[in-house]
């Protein structure tokens, strides 16, 4: 879902094949795509797997509405047998809710057909021909910096755990973090442990802004800081539209060993929802939940997801760090309970 897409012209069907990759994130299969339009901007973009669950499209005109749609196109990817079910039921409840659908098509195999067009002319009962990738519009998202993978896959590899030698090296990087942390709790009080965690989480915003990358040795450390609430809760406030919080957050989900991973891939999932990528927000938390099926920030936001929520629903209720600081009082020795949870799991190396 998205509510802050780029200018794109879109004056034909074959345009708004060629948009929808880049306003998702990726080349939909088996999909209905519905982008909600106020006036001519488009002003949200979602999607569903095709054949939608029952119910799943329940909450699509409360979120039209919310966002003052006034006009929708619906497209779905996939043979007619598929398809045809997801755009009739989309459809039955944008009549019901009095929203206009301006267009509806269907595409599959380099071909859409359209659902409101009886013009044999020029909506043959054979479908018409396109190329998404050929057209103007997609290099104009090109230019405007939106990226379009090949398909969902390709978007779950780019949150996926690296493998191999990468794996190998974060597992002694990890090693050698507990090692470090519990010198400083035996040495530190929690306000000092605390306290820098912070500061990494500040230093390594910065590291990413300018275009540089943390080695392994600081990202292990860092995965293990987000562990204490109020460090991960700074990672939270801090999010805003540079684009180095994606690449930080992205880049510590897959490196950190997978166990502990839910907190950066839970700052992944707010970092891509506030961007209006749902896709990859919900692959985020999928990283997370598989980490710690009962971790409370992807917990809530897979809730605020589900719901189609808009991003900034939270975001206007965030604290700032000064705001966390009166909260939450003085650092204890609770607030690292988490942190000491991690400690206690067996080495990184025999994961």
């Amino acid at each position: 879902m998205s509510s802050a897409n780029p200018r794109l012209r879109l004056s034909s069907p074959t345009d708004i094949l060629a948009a929808v990759p880049f306003l998702i994130g990726f080349y939909p299969e088996r999909s209905l795509v519905v982008i909600g339009l106020v006036g001519p901007a488009v002003r949200v973009t979602t999607r569903w797997d095709l054949p939608a669950e029952s119910g799943a499209l329940d909450g699509l005109l409360p979120l039209l509405k919310r966002e003052q749609v006034t006009t929708v196109i619906l497209i779905g990817y996939g043979p007619g047998s598929l398809v045809t079910a997801g755009v009739d039921e989309a459809t039955r409840l944008l009549r019901t809710g009095g929203i206009k659908i301006t267009e509806s098509l269907r595409a599959a195999d380099g071909r859409y057909w359209s659902y409101v067009c009886q013009r044999v002319a020029c909506c043959p009962p054979e479908g018409v021909a396109y190329d998404p990738k050929a057209s103007s519009i997609a290099a104009e998202a090109v230019v405007q910096g939106l990226v379009a993978l090949p398909n969902r896959r390709s978007l779950e590899r780019s949150v996926a755990p690296y493998q191999g030698k990468a794996r190998v090296s974060m597992n002694r990087a990890t090693d050698r973090a507990i090692t470090s942390i519990r010198i400083a709790l035996a040495r530190g009080k929690p306000a000092d442990i605390v306290a820098d965690g912070i500061a990494r989480v500040r230093t390594a915003i910065d590291v990413y802004a300018h275009g540089d990358r943390l080695n392994d040795d600081d990202a292990a450390r860092l995965g293990l800081d987000l562990a204490i609430i109020r460090v991960r809760d700074e990672a939270w406030t801090l999010i805003d539209d540079r684009a180095a919080h994606l690449t930080l957050w992205r880049d510590l989900t897959r490196r950190l060993n997978p166990r502990h991973a839910a907190p950066a891939a839970s700052l992944l999932a707010a970092t891509a929802w506030r961007n209006g990528d749902c896709a990859l927000a919900t692959l985020a938390l999928d990283r997370a939940l598989t980490a710690d099926p009962r971790y409370t920030m992807a917990v809530l936001l897979s809730r605020a997801i589900r719901n189609l929520l808009p991003p900034n629903v939270l975001r206007e209720r965030m604290p700032t760090p000064e705001d966390l600081d009166r909260e939450m009082g003085t650092p204890t020795m609770k607030w690292l309970s988490p942190l000491l949870t991690l400690l206690e799991e067996p080495s990184a190396l025999a994961s």
